[in-house]
């Protein structure tokens, strides 16, 4: 705003000296100026003492160019010539109205520019960054796909003929091998029924049921008794009311498998689990690792592990917190590192 009205106030200035010079040459010892209704004027001598002035100001800022205060503004000329023994004209003008809503016209505007420049920066962007991501996402999810197909087949043969092998009448060192391998297809049995539901849950139906709870925890707790004595862990059950839930049997099964799995994973060599069942809860908690506070809240995420030194893809928790959101469950983790994680589903 001020720019704009520096052309008007040289202007006023060039016109203000030629009356001066006139008056010089005219009256040089008792001048009268004369006032201009465009504008208000006042000299200054080389010591900055008036010499006239009728501003709406009494102490004008004579060391800037120009300047605004209050509702009017204020342009100093260092003359060239000195009339009247003047060094300095100032020259004050009104300021326009609304000037301030023009600025801030202004800032907006440019504001507004700045700010879709940016947005279409910071998009690019983060499609340029995020693009290696969303790659290694894809080629993790097609290999998925493809290797759900090829491992089912093998994995039946396997864990049926474990079944016949432990029928027979073997020797203890025979049967110490049988067990190992048997966790070992248990191992990967598990991982692949986290593959196929990943793969095609959403095409399957659920097939809701009333599942007893007790009978399922047991059930589930044999199945992994293998894996128990793997890492010598000491497994508790505690019923404390018979419940069920009308769920599909084998989603409730996929979500305790899960948890469990964790448990057993990072748990100690003879490490405790302990398992809970009240009307409206199930409560997990293993002697583990334990993990920090500020992690919790992305344990849930596809693909996202904090501990490589064990197996896994980090699909677990997050086939968990999927199938709970299906059935309006609740699943909270509270965990201490270096003592131990308790996992609890709600409902």
């Amino acid at each position: 705003m001020l720019q704009d009205q520096r052309e008007v106030l040289s202007k006023f200035t060039s016109e203000q000296v030629a009356k001066m010079r006139a008056l010089h040459v005219k009256n040089p010892k008792n001048p009268i100026f004369e006032k201009d209704s465009r504008y208000n004027f006042a000299i200054f001598d080389n010591k900055l003492k008036s010499i006239y002035s009728n501003l709406s100001l009494q102490n004008p800022n004579l060391y800037e160019d120009i300047y605004l205060k209050g509702n009017a503004i204020y342009f100093i000329n260092e003359l060239e010539s000195r009339y009247f023994s003047a060094k300095y004209l100032v020259i004050e003008i009104e300021a326009p109205q609304n000037w301030h809503q023009s600025v801030y016209q202004k800032l907006l505007l440019y504001g507004s520019i700045i700010f879709i420049v940016l947005v279409i920066i910071g998009y690019f962007l983060s499609h340029i960054l995020l693009q290696p991501m969303r790659n290694a996402i894809t080629l993790l999810d097609r290999f998925i796909k493809d290797t759900t197909h090829e491992l089912n087949t093998p994995i039946n043969a396997i864990l049926s003929n474990i079944e016949m092998i432990e029928q027979e009448n073997i020797d203890e060192a025979f049967t110490k091998k049988i067990k190992r391998i048997k966790i070992a297809s248990q191992t990967i049995s598990n991982l692949y029924e986290d593959l196929t539901y990943l793969v095609l849950s959403h095409q399957t139906m659920s097939q809701d049921e009333v599942v007893d709870l007790k009978i399922l925890i047991e059930e589930r707790l044999e199945y992994f008794s293998a894996l128990f004595e793997s890492k010598k862990i000491m497994p508790s059950f505690q019923c404390h009311e018979e419940t069920s839930l009308c769920i599909d049997r084998k989603k409730m099964t996929k979500l305790l498998d899960n948890i469990l799995s964790n448990a057993i994973k990072y748990n100690k060599i003879g490490g405790i689990i302990n398992i809970e069942l009240s009307s409206n809860r199930i409560e997990i908690t293993d002697s583990g690792r334990g993990i920090e506070p500020e992690k919790i809240e992305h344990m849930f995420e596809r693909y996202t592990r904090f501990d490589t030194s064990v197996g896994g893809f980090g699909i677990g928790l997050s086939i968990v917190s999927f199938i709970a959101k299906e059935y309006g469950l609740h699943v909270k983790i509270d965990s201490h590192l270096g003592e131990g994680t308790t996992v609890s589903i709600s409902w």
